[in-house]
């Protein structure tokens, strides 16, 4: 979907991006993370142009983007920014429709794309098309601003620090959100952030950047596992094992056999199972389904194992 190939930014003859180079397939969402000033940002703004590289190629479905006009490459790729970037003198409806509007969408077409949207983004579109970016929570505007990069259906979605300016349990729910409408449209993410745990929830690959260069490019459990360099054991943190449990579910490591007390569910990561075993002083939980079905139990000592060899 996207080939990134030795991209490099300069300002002043200093490189801000260095010679970066990896593949984000489609359907998947690649995170790219690191400090303030490892160029990220950067990176990311080369991806449409907003920002020219100094050397360097991109191509999205193998076509160089350098041969496209910007304003009709910004056309096909969605984006969002930090603080969503909502035009606050237009209403909802019309930041939603902005960029099918630039397509010659029908007016019909356009009505019919923002209330889809808006009801999967569970904004009910009889209660908030007509308002404005204002009369809106911080949770809302966040959706909106989503929903506006989704709406002329782009196969390429860039997300620059989106959840940022939320606080966490809006910003857990926006990150859940993300993920299900990913799923259901098969959109390829390109996210920048500056949170490891961020990008170990959300990717499928981690960009890890450093001084402008690329440290290590890989799925949340190898980077986890085995970092490729200090740097970016130091991003992940001392809590290696736990934030490997994260990624597993309780499902993984479900055995037949009876269990006493409160129920987890299979879906529930083993994190979070491993938390209620030391909680509350259990060495085995019963395990249930989305339904509330008996699936058979997990031990605590098989979370244990799996956190100092993960699989």
């Amino acid at each position: 979907m996207i080939e990134i190939d030795a991209l490099s930014k300069e300002y002043s003859g200093q490189r801000v991006v260095d010679r970066v180079s990896f593949n984000v397939a489609e359907g998947e969402i690649a995170v790219v993370v690191g400090t303030s000033g490892s160029g990220k940002t950067t990176l990311l703004r080369m991806i449409n142009r907003l920002i020219e590289p100094t050397a360097g190629t991109v191509r999205i479905e193998g076509e160089d983007i350098g041969a496209i006009p910007a304003h009709l490459l910004r056309r096909r790729i969605g984006y969002v920014i930090q603080g969503h970037g909502l035009f606050p003198h237009r209403t909802v409806a019309q930041n939603v429709g902005t960029v099918p509007a630039l397509l010659g969408w029908d007016r019909a077409r356009i009505d019919r794309r923002t209330d889809e949207l808006l009801v999967l983004f569970q904004l009910d579109p009889a209660e908030f098309r007509d308002r404005l970016p204002g009369e809106l929570s911080g949770g809302q505007q966040q959706r909106v601003g989503v929903a506006r990069a989704l709406a002329a259906e782009p196969k390429l979605l860039l997300m620059d620090e989106p959840f940022g300016a939320l606080d966490p349990i809006i910003r857990a729910k926006a990150q859940s959100d993300l993920v299900a409408i990913q799923k259901r449209f098969g959109t390829t993410i390109v996210l920048v952030t500056h949170d490891m745990e961020e990008a170990i929830q959300l990717g499928t690959r981690i960009a890890v950047m450093e001084q402008g260069r690329l440290q290590q490019y890989a799925p949340p459990a190898e980077i986890i596992a085995g970092p490729a360099n200090p740097v970016v054991a130091e991003l992940i943190g001392g809590d290696r094992p736990f934030r490997l449990l994260a990624l597993g579910r309780v499902r993984d490591l479900v055995e037949p056999g009876p269990a006493a007390g409160e129920p987890v569910a299979a879906d529930a990561s083993l994190r979070e199972a491993y938390a209620e075993c030391l909680w509350s002083g259990r060495e085995v939980l019963p395990v249930i389904d989305a339904d509330g079905r008996s699936l058979g139990r997990i031990r605590r000592d098989d979370i244990a194992h799996r956190a100092e060899k993960p699989q």
